[in-house]
This record gives C-alpha cells, sequence and structure tokens, in this order.
C-alpha cells in the first residue's frame, strides 16, 4: 500500500490524515471556535487560523500514525470549492510538504471527497451503483455513484438544492430561535425536548423531482418567530427546533425515497456532509429497508480521510507540475 499525508482546510476546520491506502492511521482536526461570536464564518479570519494550526495539525497526524513524515509517499489536498483564503494554506503546505522529495501531490475535489465517504463506514464499502446523499453546510445533493473507483467527472448528479444547503437551513433556524452558531448540534438538542409534531412545516414536497429547497422552510420559521410573543415563544422553542428538524430531514428522506423509486437498480444509499451527523437523520434512514453506508461521525463534518480515501480516484500531479496548482472557489470544479 501506498502512505498518504491527506490535508483539508476549504473552510474553517483544519484536517490532516495519514492513510495506508484506503486505511485511516490518523484524522486530525483542529475546529475554530473564534467564529462563533460572528454567527458565521468569518473568511479572513478562517485563513488565518488554517496558517496558525496547519503545522501543529499535520504533526499531529504523523504522531498519531506512528509514522515519520519521510515515509509518506504522497500528498493529497483539497483543491475546492470552498473560501479560497483557507485553501489555499492547504495546498500551499502540501506543496511544501511534497517538494524536497519530489513526492507527488493530489488534488481532490471536497464534494468527491464526502460523495465517497461512505467508504469510511464500518461496513464493506458500499457496492455500485449506489445512491449518495451529500447534505452540508455549504451542499446538499443527491448523486448517482457508479463503478469501485469514480473520479469527480464520472458521479452523476441527480438533485440538488435550489437555495439554501441543509445545513445552511439549520444553523438558520437556529439563530432565529437564539441559538448561536453553529447551530446544528444545539438545535438537535433542544429539539430532543419538543414535539416534532407541534408545527407542519413545509418540505417542498410540491418541488419536482430531486431537488431540495429550505427557503420556504426557513421563511414559514421566520414568521412563526415573529409572530410569538416572547414568553411564548420561549414555552414554545424546543417544539420549534422538533418540527423545524423533522421538516428538514423529511425534505431528505423524501428526495432519497423518490430517487430508489425511480431507480430500481439502486439499493444502497451512502451518506456525507455534516447533516449526516443528525441522529434524526440516520435514525430515518434506518427506516428504508435498503443498504446504508453511515460513517462516524467524525467522517462526516470535514475532514481528511475522506479526501485520502478520494484521492484513490484522483490523477496524481508530479513535480514539479505541482508548483503551479491553485485553488478554486464555491461554484467551481468538476462536481457542482
Amino acid at each position: 500500500m501506498t502512505l498518504t499525508l491527506a490535508i483539508e482546510t476549504s473552510c474553517d476546520d483544519t484536517c490532516a490524515a495519514v492513510l495506508d491506502g484506503e486505511r485511516v492511521l490518523s484524522n486530525a482536526i483542529a475546529s475554530q471556535g473564534v467564529h462563533d461570536a460572528y454567527g458565521g464564518v468569518v473568511p479572513e479570519l478562517a485563513a488565518r487560523q488554517h496558517v496558525e494550526a496547519i503545522g501543529p495539525v499535520i504533526g499531529d497526524a504523523l504522531r498519531t500514525a506512528g509514522v515519520e513524515a519521510d515515509a509518506i509517499e504522497q500528498v493529497a489536498v483539497t483543491r475546492g470549492p470552498g473560501l479560497v483564503g483557507s485553501l489555499l494554506c492547504g495546498v500551499q503546505t502540501a506543496k511544501a510538504f511534497a517538494a524536497p522529495s519530489c513526492l507527488p501531490v493530489i488534488p481532490v475535489d471536497h464534494m468527491h471527497g464526502h460523495l465517497l465517504s461512505g467508504r469510511l463506514a464500518e461496513v464493506p464499502p458500499p457496492a455500485a451503483p449506489h445512491l449518495v446523499l451529500v447534505a452540508s453546510g455549504g451542499h446538499t445533493l443527491l448523486a448517482r455513484v457508479d463503478g469501485a473507483d469514480p473520479r469527480a467527472d464520472e458521479i452523476e448528479i441527480l438533485g440538488r438544492t435550489l437555495d439554501d444547503a441543509a445545513g445552511e437551513a439549520i444553523d438558520k433556524g437556529a439563530r432565529l430561535l437564539g441559538l448561536g452558531y453553529p447551530g446544528g448540534p444545539a438545535l438537535a438538542r433542544l429539539a430532543e425536548q419538543g414535539d416534532p409534531e407541534a408545527y407542519d412545516l413545509p418540505t417542498s414536497a410540491r418541488v419536482a423531482g430531486l431537488d431540495f429547497s429550505f427557503s420556504g422552510l426557513k421563511t414559514a420559521l421566520l414568521y412563526i418567530v415573529r409572530d410569538l410573543a416572547e414568553a411564548e415563544l420561549e414555552a414554545r422553542r424546543a417544539d420549534l427546533a422538533a418540527s423545524y428538524q423533522r421538516a428538514v430531514v423529511d425534505t431528505l428522506i423524501l428526495r432519497i425515497e423518490r430517487a430508489l423509486a425511480q431507480h430500481d437498480e439502486l439499493d444502497h444509499v451512502a451518506i456525507g456532509g455534516g447533516v449526516a451527523a443528525n441522529a434524526l437523520l440516520r435514525r430515518r434512514l434506518a427506516d428504508l429497508g435498503c443498504g446504508l453506508s453511515i460513517p462516524a461521525r467524525e467522517y462526516c463534518t470535514d475532514n481528511a480521510a475522506m479526501i485520502g480515501v478520494a484521492a484513490v480516484a484522483s490523477a496524481p500531479v508530479a513535480y514539479p507540475d505541482f508548483l503551479a496548482l491553485d485553488a478554486y472557489g464555491t461554484g467551481q470544479g468538476p462536481i457542482r
């Protein structure tokens, strides 16, 4: 097998992993708490934090794996999409690590990593063809994956969000309920105390096909919160959180069910992205009656292990050609 150092810095998590082939030896993540006070990620701050954290995080990944730096045989790195300043920190670090020993650098699309993160589940890798849901703060899409090692440009997108991503909708809903940022964990905790049937919130069921929409749901919550007196809002906050979370999950599950009904040959579902860590979504997926590949929660949020797995299906760039590699932002790349 080949020892790979993988680096991921697309947003506000500084990540490094060491893999032996597709076997994860370590997966180090440093999250940036500095953004909480701003209610969202500040790109310039994120880039500066990556510069400070990337060296120690790589060192941690190497130590945990029990691997010396000179034993690494190739470097995989997220090239995009994401925050360009953050991505450049990872890309330039990968170049600096690889150049002295003329190691190849493998540029990886961030979405490709999420789409193949089902391989990190504690079950045999999903057989092809299978369906993949990626639901995160920046992306929501359904895709069909064919072949054992599909390149990024070989993955067929069946549906995507028409407005907000699922994670973005959750964060905005949490903010409306006064839960702060990041909203997902806080909303899920509060939802456990509430009645998910208390409010009938929209799931964009009338949106035809496999595309997602969360703008109507967010607007519905806004109107409810606006019309409630402060005391009543406080009394109903848990019910609102539970109903809102149920509507987000219903929206995702409805599209998965439609995709499975439209494509008889697909009987296995894999998931990725930060929203895939949601406990309610995981329970609802288990009720579908099909094969499932659900990674551990550490592999759902941004991480470098998924970048190392996607590197198996990505083309390496030799020295010195990789010195010309650049990053690309949101809306660019082979998976859009």
